[in-house]
């Protein structure tokens, strides 16, 4: 059997599809806010939330309650773990006035301001560990979703209820996360690239994070970025010479002539000269070249030689150059 694997990452198939996430909540009317299917659903949203403030990722937190001892939930930002929550929460409360939400919601944000570190990053997890997770992390666009959040509750009417001195705050994390967003692109000699997935938290290096996730320069994280970068109004001489950077090297490194199909369930790399382009994961720091890496943190040249666990359990390929080229298109200060 063969499938398109591109065409598959279009529909967004995913292992957690047949899950109920809060963010699949947000597109319900303010009626059903109301309603006794919202109540549970809040409720249970809210016995999943840490003592610390944070939630946990990957927890069908919509439909059952969490009926362990709080001190055991270890909560992120990754896969929109938190952000997606709070913003259930401000709609709650806007809609209901239940105070258990306003609550929640505040020690939430306070969280997120607990976990920026001074130069502007945020961690996957706060408090610290002592494995990758402490980097600045933009994998998965952790540090876009947050960004993309503060800017909601300065701007957003569901976050009206929040106070003047929090809102404000909002506004300083924010322009703080900016700042360290642009000091973390990487420049090769005096050449402006983009980004790695994770950054050191000190020196803002590339940095290495799970086996197969070497430090590089990234085609899926750094699309993220630079979407983000140009949804900001009145940007910056900073931010406009950031972007242009950015679109000029997925310009130089798109990927031509190939697609990525699957075939008895396995990615293989096939010619294909009519192919749209399509960008990989991680780039060689030094050569530019993609390359792929198994859990013996090998780099490869082609995604053949790693294992089938990895080769079929990863995002190695994937369009983020057409988004980035998209909103390029329309961004006014191109």
């Amino acid at each position: 059997m063969r499938i398109h694997f591109l065409t598959l990452l279009s529909l967004g198939l995913s292992t957690f599809a047949v899950m109920a996430f809060p963010k699949d909540l947000l597109s319900k009317s303010d009626d059903w806010f109301k309603s006794a299917e919202a109540e549970k659903a809040i409720s249970c949203v809210l016995t999943w939330q840490s003592e610390v403030g944070s939630w946990p990722k990957n927890q069908d937190n919509t439909r059952k309650e969490f009926s362990g001892e709080r001190a055991a939930l270890h909560g992120t930002f990754d896969n929109g773990s938190t952000t997606d929550e709070l913003r259930f929460l401000a709609r709650a409360f806007r809609v209901t006035g239940d105070k258990r939400c306003e609550s929640a919601f505040l020690l939430g944000l306070d969280h997120i301001f607990k976990a920026q570190y001074a130069n502007g990053g945020w961690p996957q997890y706060f408090p610290l560990s002592k494995d990758y997770q402490r980097h600045i992390t933009f994998n998965d666009d952790a540090m876009v979703r947050l960004m993309t959040f503060l800017r909601e509750v300065t701007t957003l009417d569901d976050y009206a209820f929040v106070d003047a001195q929090r809102r404000s705050a909002a506004g300083s994390a924010l322009q703080r996360g900016i700042n360290c967003t642009l000091k973390c692109q990487v420049k090769i000699g005096n050449e402006l690239t983009v980004w790695c997935a994770q950054h050191d938290e000190i020196t803002l290096a590339p940095a290495k994070a799970r086996a197969f996730e070497l430090a590089s320069l990234s085609g899926s994280e750094s699309g993220g970025i630079l979407c983000f970068l140009m949804s900001l109004e009145n940007p910056s001489p900073e931010i406009i010479s950031s972007v242009k950077a950015g679109v000029k090297w997925f310009d130089s490194v798109k990927l031509s002539g190939i697609r990525i199909d699957v075939v008895d369930g396995d990615r293989r790399v096939v010619s294909d000269a009519n192919a749209v382009p399509i960008w990989a994961r991680f780039y060689d720091l030094e050569t530019r070249q993609p390359f792929f890496c198994g859990r013996d943190s090998v780099k490869k040249s082609s995604i053949a030689e790693i294992e089938a666990e990895r080769r079929n359990g990863y995002a190695w390929y994937g369009n983020w150059g057409n988004s980035v080229a998209n909103a390029y298109a329309k961004w006014p200060q191109r």
